[in-house]
């Protein structure tokens, strides 16, 4: 009907009018429980989705549309399965219609239905390559306005909005007038925000006529020139820029890197292995991995289990998730639940070139981002030159072949076990981090990343120096290039107060400085055998002789939270005001914290630490402030007091 509509239209004035075949969110969710009493639960599944959003989208293309409009989306995991079903229908017709998206922020939360902003509904569905992204429905175009101007700004295509006719009345109507509705939307064309504009529920003829005049009189938006950065999103986004020196990825959720986490799955307690999540994101962990791979276990299911469990814990399900594991059916069943933007971990060409293509195309099927192992057909590259020529031909094979955005390329060079007594080992660090410098030199926008903790497996039970190699490790990396690692969050030495012997001793084996570097270290380890590397900063009290800014500052970098009130209370006590004290030795210590992870000497999970030392001083310090009634600070203690 619409089709013949447009062509009469078309023969009457001569203009071409296109149709955009509307596919709904359906009346499922793939993200969420329907059942309160099981978080877990869900009423559909991916594959379903798919099905049902093949059967409507090829009805669709029969009937005329010259694209495909998903709108009022609530779950972002159920258009994925809609984009899913439509590039596989593109791919058995031999021909592709371009796709709108149209999001609804459905409550004043600034939030879709499912959780997620804006920025991260974008994040997630931009491996579409949407002709259109906006929003449509809700509560009306003026409380529109805030999430278009985000995405405005953020979106490297055109804007579309077409909000209802405000919220419908007592009897099922809607109350805003053509007059007052083109008037918002002229609103959002003013200010260079949309391209594409309409009316949803309640518009009627005349809505439209109004509208479209209203905006006649400004220009389209400009689409943005977006930086080739690496865009995630969990419920929020996460963007790494060059602002960002090193990317966490909490390691505790994975059964092979966890003996806790490990014990927890096998017994099925999944709410205490939720806190081992929750407790990484709370460490500053910025992405967590997660892997099943256990043999007495159902690792696809328990992956499909640990997953929809975590989506209904918003503090955790903010950050993106890392999909781990060795088996490409996990990985798969995973990326099935995940409705942000994930991180594969991993593929590589071990079984050849084909398997590797196939496993990659499926990858941006899903809207991933993907770890690539230096790893071929010949095995596991651990020279120089092997890493870098592996890492070369997958590139090529990425992005000439599958199309993969190179932003979304993570190389893992592999870190190898050093200082084990066997002489071939000896160069596996130093020739990890030149790998990672010629790998970012000459293959544009990725990024590179490694499971740190093997760096240091002949040190297992020896935590301090197991610390201390990760830490001088990942200073030497970093300036090379390294900007991912999977690490444990909670468990990272700051590079400039590790024991200045222990700390030689670990260059030289990581760096492989010295024939006899290994006995060395394995020498000097047995002084800090037994201890607890944590609180190694909290047991030597010799710094607690310094003058009080000395230790406030001691405090903050080590993120020892023991003594900073009775510190703040006597730096209070010689100020002339309490505001002195943030201003001065808080200040300062704070300054130092940010020229040690600046220099990537410090990581985001010690400056997590800094920020909770800094805090406890200041709720110390506030009803001093308010007693004297100077609430008033100057801008850069309100930068800090907000950082913490």
């Amino acid at each position: 009907m619409a089709r013949r509509a447009a062509e009469r239209a078309t023969l009457e004035d001569g203009k071409r009018r296109f149709i955009a075949g509307a596919l709904g969110p359906t009346t499922k969710t793939s993200s969420m429980s329907t059942d309160v009493n099981s978080p877990g639960h869900r009423s559909i599944t991916f594959d379903q989705l798919v099905e049902a959003y093949a059967e409507a989208i090829n009805g669709l293309i029969d009937g005329g549309s010259d694209m495909l409009l998903f709108e009022t989306i609530t779950d972002t995991l159920n258009t994925k399965a809609g984009i899913f079903a439509a590039e596989r229908i593109f791919a058995e017709r031999g021909s592709r219609l371009p796709i709108m998206i149209s999001g609804t922020i459905t409550d004043l939360s600034g939030r879709t239905l499912s959780g997620q902003t804006p920025t991260a509904f974008w994040h997630s569905l931009r491996h579409a390559n949407p002709v259109t992204f906006g929003l449509n429905c809700a509560l009306g175009a003026n409380a529109m306005r805030a999430h278009l101007a985000e995405l405005s700004e953020v979106a490297d295509t055109l804007i579309c909005a077409y909000p209802n006719a405000g919220l419908p009345n007592e009897f099922g109507g809607y109350d805003e007038s053509p007059e007052f509705m083109a008037e918002q939307i002229e609103g959002f064309a003013r200010d260079g925000f949309v391209n594409i504009v309409g009316g949803c529920c309640g518009s009627t003829p005349d809505h439209i006529a109004a509208i479209a005049t209203a905006v006649g009189k400004h220009k389209p938006r400009e689409i943005p020139e977006v930086p080739t950065l690496m865009r995630l999103a969990g419920l929020e986004p996460f963007t790494l820029t060059k602002d960002i020196p090193f990317v966490n990825i909490g390691e505790r959720t994975n059964v092979t890197g966890s003996a806790r986490f490990r014990k927890l799955i096998k017994n099925g307690d999944l709410n205490a292995a939720l806190d081992v999540a929750r407790d990484q994101v709370a460490n500053g962990a910025q992405i967590i991995d997660i892997n099943m791979d256990e043999g007495l276990i159902n690792s696809k299911q328990m992956m499909i289990d640990y997953l929809n469990l975590l989506a209904a814990e918003p503090d955790i399900a903010r950050v993106p998730l890392m999909i781990d594991s060795s088996k490409w059916e996990v990985i798969e069943a995973g990326l099935k639940c995940v409705q942000g933007k994930a991180l594969v971990n991993s593929i590589s060409m071990k079984e050849g070139e084909a398997q590797f293509l196939e496993q990659a195309r499926l990858v941006r099927a899903y809207g991933a981002a993907v770890v690539v192992m230096a790893f071929d057909e010949e095995g596991q590259a651990d020279t120089l030159e092997r890493k870098v020529r592996i890492c070369s031909r997958a590139y090529k094979l990425l992005t000439e072949e599958v199309g993969l955005p190179p932003e979304d390329i993570i190389f893992d060079p592999n870190v190898f076990a050093i200082a084990t007594g066997i002489e071939e080992h000896n160069g596996y660090g130093v020739a990890f981090i030149e790998a990672t410098k010629q790998i970012t030199e000459n293959l544009p926008h990725v990024h590179i990343s490694g499971g740190i903790s093997n760096l240091s497996f002949s040190f297992r039970g020896n935590e301090p120096v197991r610390e201390a190699m990760h830490a001088v490790f990942l200073y030497y990396a970093i300036q090379n290039g390294m900007d991912m690692g999977i690490v444990n969050a909670g468990q990272l030495a700051v590079y400039d107060t590790i024991d200045p012997e222990l700390r030689d001793a670990c260059e030289d084996v990581i760096l492989n400085r010295r024939a006899d570097g290994t006995d060395r270290l394995l020498e000097l380890a047995e002084r800090y055998r037994g201890t607890a590397g944590k609180d190694a900063a909290a047991k030597d009290l010799s710094w607690r002789e310094g003058t009080v800014e000395e230790r406030i500052s001691y405090s903050l970098v080590n993120g020892i939270t023991e003594y900073i009130d009775a510190d703040t209370e006597e730096a209070r006590q010689k100020a002339d005001r309490p505001l002195h004290v943030i201003e001065g030795p808080l200040m300062a210590g704070m300054g130092v914290v940010g020229d040690l992870f600046g220099s990537g000497k410090m990581f985001l999970p010690q400056v997590v630490k800094s920020a909770r030392v800094m805090k406890q001083a200041v709720a110390l310090l506030l009803p001093y402030m308010e007693a004297e009634k100077t609430l008033t600070v100057t801008p850069p203690v309100v930068e800090v007091l907000a950082r913490s």
